[in-house]
């Protein structure tokens, strides 16, 4: 009796083109070829789009909208009236300094609606100056809200955290990018950044904005930026800057770096002026991609 003929092992096995392999393109052997991703396909947007410059916002994901925040307290107030438990004095508090910070969700909205405004009135383009923010709640949803409303577009670099952050709906569609690394998020908040504007806000705030500083400080930057601090009464107070000057840990030049403003319209005349001079708006813009 003839024996059975073996079937080729993988006969019928059709393979994959390896940049369409997922399993491989989530291994550590592709892990080069998804941060090179990082890198190009914001410059394609970016580029596609006709951004020029960008004026960067920083601050709180937890910083809420004045309305929501005055409902949220209106809500604890007279939740006893409704048959439920009293709000605790906790409760209260933590909604009332809610309520209070909610001032600065309506001055970067209104900051970056005035920087979209000012963009869209000069001669260098229509996206010559677009806001850019971390497409997140909170400030970078203001930032892109103002922008929203000017009738601008806007940029939002989201960041893929274990407990997920949802994009806004304020970002630009084909300006919303989604990084998996801190550190390529970091090179284009960095690269294209004119200006930077930096609200209360906590642990990504403060790392982000030490960046900034530092690779100004070093000249890292390739480029001038304005490094404006939003709200002088916080940021005084969570930082000692003079107390390193004094220590000798920096240096007056280094402290000329950081700029203070209170106000929209303060903030945005410190912008406007910097910005007019580093940029020479009178003279042809190098190209922001080489």
């Amino acid at each position: 009796m003839d024996k059975p003929q073996n079937k080729a092992r993988g006969q019928n096995h059709q393979p994959q083109l390896a940049y369409r392999t997922e399993r491989f393109l989530e291994s550590g052997d592709a892990r080069t070829l998804r941060i090179l991703s990082e890198y190009l396909l914001p410059q394609s947007r970016l580029r596609r789009a006709g951004v020029q410059n960008t004026v960067v916002f920083f601050g709180s994901a937890r910083i809420l909208p004045r309305e929501e925040a005055q409902t949220r307290l209106h809500e604890l107030e007279h939740r006893s009236d409704d048959g439920k438990l009293a709000a605790s004095a906790a409760e209260l508090k933590a909604a009332r300094t809610a309520l209070q910070m909610s001032r600065y969700y309506e001055e970067a909205r209104e900051l970056a609606r005035l920087v979209t405004e000012w963009s869209q009135s000069l001669k260098n383009g229509t996206h010559f100056l677009v806001v850019c923010s971390g497409g997140g709640p909170g400030i970078m949803e203001a930032a892109n809200r103002g922008a929203f409303e000017a009738g601008g577009i806007s940029i939002g670099f989201n960041i893929k955290l274990p407990s997920e952050q949802r994009p806004n709906p304020y970002i630009t569609p084909e300006l919303s990018l989604l990084f998996r690394y801190f550190f390529m998020r970091k090179l284009w908040f960095a690269q294209p950044c004119k200006a930077l504007i930096v609200f209360p806000g906590g642990f990504g705030t403060m790392d982000e904005m030490w960046e900034f500083l530092t690779l100004t400080q070093t000249r890292k930057l390739g480029h001038r930026a304005t490094i404006l601090l939003y709200g002088s009464k916080y940021w005084r107070s969570i930082i000692n800057f003079r107390g390193m000057l004094d220590t000798g840990t920096i240096t007056e030049e280094d402290l000329k770096l950081v700029r203070f403003a209170d106000t929209p319209h303060e903030a945005f005349g410190i912008l406007k002026k910097n910005l007019i001079h580093e940029l020479g708006l009178r003279g042809p813009q190098r190209r922001l991609f080489v």
